[in-house]
């Protein structure tokens, strides 16, 4: 099904994304020390109040506060995102183009650019950064 121009490409509909609880988990004794920066260590030591989760102490990360399964890493706009560096790998959307999207990699010249969001369209396969690193007359 190709898209026809100015038209969008929306996904299937999926199952609303929520996130079960969002805990800001930091390092412990961050809060204490400057030298302790606050991104996440799993605390190791044989008697850390931490570790053993005692009443009081800080959530450590496990499995329980992860995502669902079928929402994980999708998108707010309902698409998973798929990171491509030229055209042959954009083939690839080409089934999957209702759940999947494109998004061009860093490192990829304006040329490449131009040729992939090109073919992007001729397939209907939606690119999430297809304003980046162009001009608006190369658009």
């Amino acid at each position: 099904m190709k898209a026809m121009a100015g038209e969008t490409i929306h996904p299937l509909p999926h199952k609303i994304i929520i996130k079960k609880r969002k805990n800001k988990f930091i390092r412990f004794q961050s809060e204490r020390f400057v030298r302790v920066k606050p991104s996440w260590r799993k605390p190791r030591g044989i008697d850390s109040p931490m570790r053993h989760q005692y009443r009081g102490q800080r959530p450590m990360v496990s499995i329980g506060y992860g995502s669902d399964k079928e929402t994980r890493f999708m998108l707010p706009c309902g698409f998973f995102k798929h990171r491509i560096s030229n055209v042959h790998e954009l083939k690839t959307l080409f089934m999957n183009n209702k759940t999947h999207a494109a998004q061009i990699a860093h490192g990829v010249s304006a040329r490449s650019r131009k040729q992939i969001l090109e073919e992007a369209k001729k397939m209907g396969v939606r690119v999430l950064n297809a304003d980046a690193k162009l001009r608006k007359e190369e658009l």
